[in-house]
């Protein structure tokens, strides 16, 4: 008789827990827009979702702190003139925002701390380039300033946010139809994309040549999406000829073959991959399903070892992923997603049971900090960095804000200021907000004067 044996990792029970109801976000008003992006954006800061918005595009930006009901009138992000498909925080400024539209823009914003008193319509830079909707964007892991945008006109530009110029093109002739998703690797020398001719590319964006390509990775027609993995390998999930499901691990220098293919379900939703490079742990969360399944990535075959599943009874419009700088350690959360309803956004921690309170240094290997590895200029001019990594041993204290600038030559655009280290806001600030006090003073004096008219004329009467 032969004995089946289990194979032993820390992570085979780890479980999702959802979070309570006075620690979700009641009453938001999440996008209708068909596209399959998460529609939301996670920092140890912030939570930003896209919403609906009439006559234009907007997005909402809460401090993680504002749980609880939403004011209906709770200021937006909406400078954009048709509806957001896309938004990422910068990885390396917690205040700072991106959007693309489908009115071919990408717009660059920065978010006081505390979060948004007035609506706010102004970036900081608008980026200009694209002249189909702007279906994607993403910022560069190690480099500063450095944003990646993808549209339906098939042209992934590359920015940079300091100077508001696109410095990088890939075209139609790498692209030929449209292009699903762009990942980047964790140095970012590469990215990785999927697009709409069956086809998954591996590219060098700063000389424009692709590495590597597989057609057809997965045999069916609908979406493909691809992520790096480590070690060198990428992640694709799929459909079958027959529409059923398929995740797949594919070696990025023998991709004649996949090193795993497991099929899954039968949905119709496309599978988002998350990929944790702390834990070599993939998250897949489907657009219009209630479960979010993960798996462990090893270098011994099978590769890929499925691990559990979190269920719950309502299916997702979208769905945020924390970076690891923002989870709560001494409870022992690997990660932790941001589930959007119709009209709610829902934490669920993922965690590992453990009996001990203490820090557990086998579950928090050291971790990508907010400080970025390079320059924009080093990074175009060739150089490649891995991120600065930190420790979560004592927790993670985010730091002060940090000002965006950009300089556009003799058009400066505009400029927003940050506080200044010490927490006093620049002088340029506190002059406008005396030149608004002194107005909102005028306004009660003439209202005064106005009501003690009225006054003494009910009394004459």
């Amino acid at each position: 008789m032969s004995r089946q044996v289990v194979r032993s990792s820390k992570f085979r029970h780890v479980f999702g827990q959802p979070a309570k109801a006075d620690q979700c976000y009641e009453d938001v008003r999440v996008s209708q827009t068909t596209w399959d992006s998460g529609f939301c954006a996670v920092n140890p800061k912030f939570v930003a979702l896209i919403c609906e918005a009439s006559g234009g595009g907007a997005f909402l930006v809460l401090p993680l702190s504002k749980t609880g009901r939403v004011d209906k009138n709770v200021p937006t992000v909406c400078g954009h003139t048709a509806p957001v498909l896309d938004i990422a925080w910068c990885p390396h400024n917690d205040n700072v925002i991106a959007s693309g539209s489908e009115d071919c823009t990408v717009m660059v914003w920065e978010i006081p701390d505390g979060g948004l008193m007035l609506p706010l319509r102004e970036p900081v830079v608008t980026l200009e380039g694209h002249t189909k909707r702007v279906g994607i964007v993403a910022w560069h892991p190690t480099a500063q300033n450095v944003l990646l945008s993808a549209g339906c006109d098939n042209v992934i530009l590359v920015w940079d946010v300091g100077t508001g110029a696109a410095v990088l093109t890939l075209g139609t002739d790498v692209h030929p139809d449209t292009i699903y998703s762009v990942d980047w690797s964790r140095d970012g020398g590469l990215i990785c994309t999927s697009c709409r001719d069956k086809r998954v590319r591996i590219i060098e964006p700063r000389k424009g040549t692709v590495v590597a390509e597989k057609d057809r990775p997965h045999e069916g027609t609908r979406p493909v999406r691809a992520v790096f993995v480590s070690d060198g390998k990428i992640l694709t999930t799929g459909f079958s000829r027959m529409s059923e499901r398929q995740v797949a691990l594919w070696d990025m220098k023998h991709l004649e073959e996949p090193l795993s293919l497991q099929e899954l379900d039968t949905s119709s939703g496309v599978l988002l991959p998350f990929f944790d490079p702390d834990t070599n742990i993939v998250y897949l969360c489907g657009k219009g399903d209630s479960s979010i399944r993960y798996f462990e990535i090893t270098s011994e075959a099978p590769f890929l070892h499925y691990l559990s599943m979190f269920s719950s009874k309502e299916s997702q419009r979208g769905m945020g992923y924390m970076p690891k700088r923002g989870l709560e350690v001494n409870k022992c959360e690997i990660a932790r997603f941001y589930k959007l309803h119709e009209r709610r956004c829902e934490p669920i921690a993922m965690t590992v049971p453990r009996k001990s309170d203490l820090f557990q240094e086998d579950l928090y290997p050291s971790t990508a900090g907010p400080d970025a590895a390079l320059t924009a200029e080093e990074w175009l001019g060739g150089r490649d960095a891995g991120p600065l990594l930190i420790s979560l041993k004592d927790g993670y204290v985010p730091p002060k804000s940090r000002e965006l600038r950009v300089n556009r030559g003799l058009d400066t655009g505009r400029r927003r200021t940050a506080p200044e280290t010490s927490g006093t806001p620049s002088s340029d600030v506190v002059s406008r907000l005396e030149e608004e006090m002194k107005k909102l003073q005028a306004t009660v004096q003439e209202l005064q004067k106005r009501l003690d008219r009225l006054e003494e004329t009910v009394q004459a009467k």
